[in-house]
């Protein structure tokens, strides 16, 4: 059989497609903030991960503005060989300060962080555990180890345990790798009931803050700063493509394990060094994250808002806590319908199916970013409120 037989038998896109409910690769013709410009149109941007609101800031395009004339566009090479800067290293020591570690190694994005993280410390002989809600490029770090990789039912400390009873204790290590905010349902990892488990079984753990990192923690640190067990926390994990503005991943630890890991980690060394513009938005993200705890605050208004909101409403948003809040709505087709509606009427959100989520769950992932006004979101929820009458899904 040809191998290019499985993209021509491929029809479910240009089905999509021809049918008008295919929601993905819209094309965006503004700057990424509170609103954005499709086809000419202005709509409210609910399907951004820019929850600080940062990626408009003065300061963080400043920054960005004096690494790229300064540095140029690029390193050419990486960070072994030719591509290492002194604004790497700043970000690196500022970054493990931020969070609470000796040592941070940053990579040129979040998802070769997770590859290049747990496939150079999982060996042949290791475990690692996951959530099943656990995002795909934790998956795709299993994936890439040789180690045993053991799956545990999402956020159940009797699961977790009854995993690591299955982990290769005998011959290697385990780690257990959990989100700290689940990207698509937005609860967090219960930590502090975990940690108790990993003792028992001396399992190190490593906390993906992708979501969390500015978001949760009194000052934005992580959810191991949000419980306060950040030094039973062996590695944070987090991205710059969200409340850091830019683009890349750190990973942040012991400095000996951080060391290993910088001369380990195949995706670190053979890919070409973060992009100076990225590493000085970084800087000033992390410059106004340290300075300017207003926008965290005005983020958490919002959220509280937005929960209450829809609730209210009647609609099932699960055990959200955070910026990130589902409209679950179970059935596929009245997720893109509905998905479709929103779009007519000026609202912008992610539609999300299996396998993103478990079968039965089709969500609307909507997430909010401090830079929402409170007359855009009372709109949101007038307009959630009117299509899910249209579709049934509200009482009339």
């Amino acid at each position: 059989m040809d191998i290019f037989q499985k993209a021509w038998d491929f029809t479910e896109a240009r089905s999509a497609r021809t049918s008008g409910y295919y929601p993905y690769f819209q094309v965006i013709e503004s700057e990424s903030d509170a609103t954005v410009s499709i086809d000419g149109r202005e709509l409210i941007m609910l399907g951004s991960n820019n929850y600080l609101g940062l990626t408009t800031h003065p300061h963080v395009r400043e920054r960005a503005r004096q690494a790229l004339e300064k540095y140029g566009t690029s390193c050419t090479g990486s960070r072994l060989l030719n591509g290492n800067l002194d604004i790497h290293v700043e970000l690196e020591e500022r970054l493990a300060r931020f969070v609470g570690k000796e040592s941070a190694l940053v990579f040129s994005t979040g998802f070769g962080t997770n590859l290049g993280t747990i496939s150079a410390i999982v060996g042949r002989h290791d475990s690692v555990v996951i959530d099943k809600d656990d995002h795909a490029s934790i998956y795709d770090g299993c994936k890439l180890s040789w180690g045993k990789t053991i799956r545990y039912e999402h956020n159940d400390v009797a699961s977790l345990r009854e995993a690591l009873g299955k982990a290769n204790l005998g011959d290697g290590g385990a780690l257990v790798v959990v989100d700290g905010i689940f990207s698509m349902e937005g609860d967090i990892a219960p930590l502090p009931d975990m940690l108790p488990v990993l003792r028992e079984f001396g399992a190190r753990l490593m906390v993906d803050d992708a979501h969390a990192s500015g978001v949760l923690g009194p000052h934005g640190e992580g959810t191991a700063a949000h419980f306060g067990v950040t030094d039973e926390v062996d590695l944070i994990m987090g991205t710059f493509s969200k409340s850091f503005a830019s683009l890349g991943g750190f990973i942040a630890g012991d400095e000996l394990v951080i060391d290993y890991i910088r001369h380990a980690s195949r995706p670190f060394i053979f890919s070409a060094a973060m992009a100076p513009p990225s590493v000085g938005a970084c800087i000033g993200a992390l410059d106004v994250m340290e300075s300017e705890p207003q926008h965290r605050e005005r983020l958490w208004e919002i959220v509280r808002k937005m929960q209450t909101g829809y609730r209210e409403l009647g609609f099932d948003t699960g055990t959200s806590e955070t910026p990130v809040i589902p409209i679950i709505l179970g059935d596929e087709m009245l997720v893109f319908g509905f998905w479709r509606r929103l779009l007519e009427e000026g609202v912008f959100v992610n539609p999300v199916r299996p396998p993103a989520v478990p079968a039965g769950r089709a969500l609307l992932r909507t997430s909010y970013m401090a830079t929402h006004t409170d007359e855009q979101l009372d709109r949101v929820l007038e307009t959630f409120a009117k299509i899910g009458r249209e579709f049934g899904v509200l009482e009339a």
